[in-house]
């Protein structure tokens, strides 16, 4: 199989344009299911602290080389103050058994604590001091990115954010864009949703001789999202990964645009973070 393409994120590491998402998967899950995405090709693994399985992550990682590799991890909210920024690294990339994180970012932004900006001084912190490669957010509406901005000067070169046909987030896609930041996207597929079970869906992908999460994925692609499909399903994880050998038309990126608003509410971000 082919390399994976790349973006390069606004400070100059090249991010694959999709990934090995692990959440819910336990240590055990993860080892087998990271080692398997990687002898695919696999290069960009996610995984956080809230997962708890980067001891099973760092497990499959062993052996790989480094250089080839990039590794995203997230914190959560009781790391949110400069110096527990650089706890939270310390003990994420114990765990995974890592000299250095590629991608490290804010899990959820907690606006009630009201500590995400001590948080991002942190990651300026790390990224200065080589211990990640690359900084940023999961979960930060326009609005708290716009706080990092203008509190600190510097935009992160990564936002992880709930995407989807039925969760297009347009006005999310539009600042990330002014503002160089990168759209990632967890739930790629619509998880918990018919999203793949949608006629259009469906039509599409009989009309590429496609899986209809290939054509969701292609859409993602298309529109500069990286997507992080969670699997732990050799096939499945091949099938995602193939997605960079088609193109869908106009229309079709238009139908499935359509569906936007048609899921059910995501998570919202001003009241839910751990």
């Amino acid at each position: 199989m082919s390399p994976v393409p790349t973006v390069t994120l606004s400070h100059g590491t090249a991010l694959p344009r999709l990934g090995l998402g692990t959440a819910r998967m336990t240590d055990d899950d993860a080892e087998r299911a990271v080692g398997r995405a990687l002898d695919l090709g696999y290069r960009l693994i996610d995984t956080a602290e809230n997962y708890h399985n980067e001891v099973g992550v760092g497990r499959a990682l062993k052996g790989a080389p480094r250089d080839e590799l990039f590794v995203t991890s997230k914190f959560n909210k009781r790391w949110h103050s400069v110096d527990g920024v650089r706890t939270a690294f310390e003990a994420s990339a114990e765990r995974l058994g890592l000299d250095y994180l590629d991608l490290l970012l804010i899990h959820w932004p907690n606006p009630d604590q009201d500590q995400y900006v001590d948080a991002w001084r942190g990651l300026i912190e790390l990224r200065e001091a080589g211990l990640v490669r690359a900084i940023g957010t999961s979960n930060f509406k326009p609005a708290h990115l716009q706080r990092l901005i203008d509190e600190t000067g510097v935009a992160p070169e990564v936002d992880q954010i709930q995407l989807s046909p039925i969760w297009a987030k347009q006005q999310d896609r539009e600042f990330h864009a002014r503002h160089n930041i990168v759209t990632e996207a967890w739930s790629p597929l619509g998880k918990g949703s018919d999203l793949l079970d949608r006629p259009d869906v469906v039509r599409i992908a009989e009309e590429h001789g496609k899986t209809p999460a290939q054509v969701v994925l292609r859409w993602e692609v298309q529109l500069d999202v990286v997507p992080i499909p969670k699997s732990s399903n050799p096939e499945r994880q091949a099938q995602n990964l193939a997605v960079f050998d088609f193109e869908l038309t106009d229309d079709q990126m238009a139908t499935l645009s359509a569906l936007d608003g048609t899921g059910s509410t995501p998570a919202d971000s001003d009241t839910f973070g751990h």
